[in-house]
């Protein structure tokens, strides 16, 4: 039958080869096809490139290549309605499209393998999921920085008390509180985009591991694709993980800071702290205890990070004794990077959600930040402005502070006199200084908690998320995965 057939292809394309069936052992333990599938999107653009460079480079006349990218575009709509129908002999994602394109187009399908292999072909795949998962976790991102900052506006100029050994510390707002997280989701936008930088490189042309004889006209599918730059060599190109390891790495890093995020908001919605509670619809309840609401989904991702800091560990000790070049174990990549990046997104999604809903008790904040040793500082460092050594300063506060706890009294009750006693240098205005509010005033410089330095960094982190939205916008417009 000729080209224009349409019966399947029958046996592995490698069955030439080998002179059996494989066994069905064999089959299901090296079969990938239930974690690769969610590439089908990917590997249909990818062909859809191939095919038209095939073209242009007279490797195929346009009726093959019309038939190719026609049956194509059937399959990858099969696959956007869920009617994509996967066969128990399909080894992977390539397999099933190609076995399929078979069936759609006939013989001609056998054409668009040319001047590829399963080994350049993945790692394409890889490369193009990994550049629109760092897009989508950058506005995930950007999602959850909105929701803090929405948090810290409202809050400006709510006092709690900061912490330190776990211990109180210093009085800060709460809005100071939450721009710090703010800070480290920004440093982890920084680190998805170095890692999609480093993804956007195109392996394909790379054959197996030697490149092709063919004259393949690589930068015009990297053009097709949207890729910015084409791998200089093919043994790298085909055994490169590095870009995988990075992405995988950043969510891991993120879901540490969003399992710090976590570990607060289950603190302050505990009975010992009281900072916080969650609506209904945010929490959980006990199967044996009736009193109890638990901030589950708080817990949950303080858990899942362990799972995304072993998904980093899983690639890392995948690829640290591999030969070069492509070898089989490379196919266990892709579960850890999937659930790095699933786990991340969900992650994201839900700690807004949390941040959005949660109802601070700003009353048990003030109460919390209202200790006067929490002012121990702001005592030493106005002795400091009055001509007192601060190693000195930090002396005589340090003695007044175990003075006042033996005595069962507070730093507050000392009066102008006992001041004086513990330091010539105290003056009358010492008393003043037990005013929280009037503490987070004096707490203006750069980077501080005070009303104004948080505003300028209110304005600076609203100024920096949509900065990253305009630049997500503008990598977006790629002609990445053109449906």
């Amino acid at each position: 039958m000729g080209e224009g057939g349409k019966h399947p292809r029958r046996g592995k394309v490698w069955s030439a080869r080998l002179g059996a069936v494989t066994s069905p052992a064999i089959e299901g333990y090296t079969s990938s096809l239930d974690i690769d599938r969610r590439l089908y999107a990917e590997d249909v653009a990818g062909s859809i490139a191939h095919a038209r460079m095939l073209r242009d480079a007279g490797l195929i006349n346009r009726e093959q290549h019309q038939a190719i990218e026609q049956g194509l575009m059937r399959i990858l709509g099969e696959f956007e309605s869920n009617a994509f129908v996967f066969d128990g002999a399909d080894e992977d994602i390539h397999m099933a499209v190609e076995r399929r394109l078979h069936e759609i187009a006939g013989a001609v399908a056998g054409r668009l393998h040319t001047g590829r292999s399963r080994n350049d072909q993945v790692a394409t795949d890889l490369r193009l999921y990994a550049l629109s998962a760092c897009l989508a976790l950058v506005r995930a991102a950007t999602d959850l920085q909105d929701a803090l900052v929405w948090r810290a506006q409202e809050h400006h100029r709510t006092v709690m008390p900061a912490y330190t050994h776990g211990q109180r510390a210093q009085p800060v707002s709460l809005a100071h509180h939450l721009l710090a997280y703010v800070e480290m989701l920004q440093r982890d936008i920084g680190r998805l985009l170095d890692a999609r930088r480093r993804s956007d490189v195109l392996p394909l042309g790379s054959g197996a591991v030697a490149g092709s004889t063919l004259s393949l006209d690589r930068r015009a599918v990297a053009t097709e694709l949207g890729f910015s730059e084409i791998s200089a060599n093919s043994i790298d190109a085909v055994s490169d993980r590095d870009f995988a390891v990075e992405v995988t790495a950043a969510c891991a890093l993120l879901m540490v800071h969003c399992s710090r995020l976590s570990e607060e908001l289950v603190w302050w919605a505990s009975s010992e702290f009281g900072f916080a509670e969650l609506p209904d619809t945010h929490a959980t309840g006990s199967s044996l205890m009736p009193q109890k609401k638990n901030p589950d989904a708080a817990e949950l991702a303080r858990g899942r990070t362990a799972r995304v800091v072993g998904d980093v560990v899983t690639l890392m000790t995948l690829l640290k004794g591999l030969p070069l070049a492509y070898n089989r174990d490379l196919q266990e990549d892709k579960r850890a990077l999937f659930d790095a990046v699933d786990t991340a997104a969900a992650t994201l999604a839900v700690l807004t959600e949390l941040v959005q809903a949660v109802r601070f008790n700003t009353d048990a904040m003030r109460a919390a930040a209202a200790d006067p040793a929490l002012l121990a500082t702001d005592i030493a460092e106005y002795l400091v402005e009055r001509g007192v050594p601060f190693r000195e300063a930090h002396e005589i506060v340090g003695s007044q502070v175990r003075r006042v706890a033996e005595e069962r009294r507070t730093l507050r009750d000392l009066s102008v006199a006992e001041w004086r006693e513990a330091c010539s240098a105290a003056g009358d205005d010492i008393v003043e200084l037990f005013d929280v509010d009037s503490a987070l005033h004096r707490r203006n410089l750069l980077g501080g908690p005070g009303p104004r330095s948080v505003s300028h960094q209110i304005g600076r982190a609203i100024d920096v998320i949509e900065a990253t939205r305009r630049a997500v916008d503008d990598l977006a417009a790629r002609p990445i995965l053109e449906r």
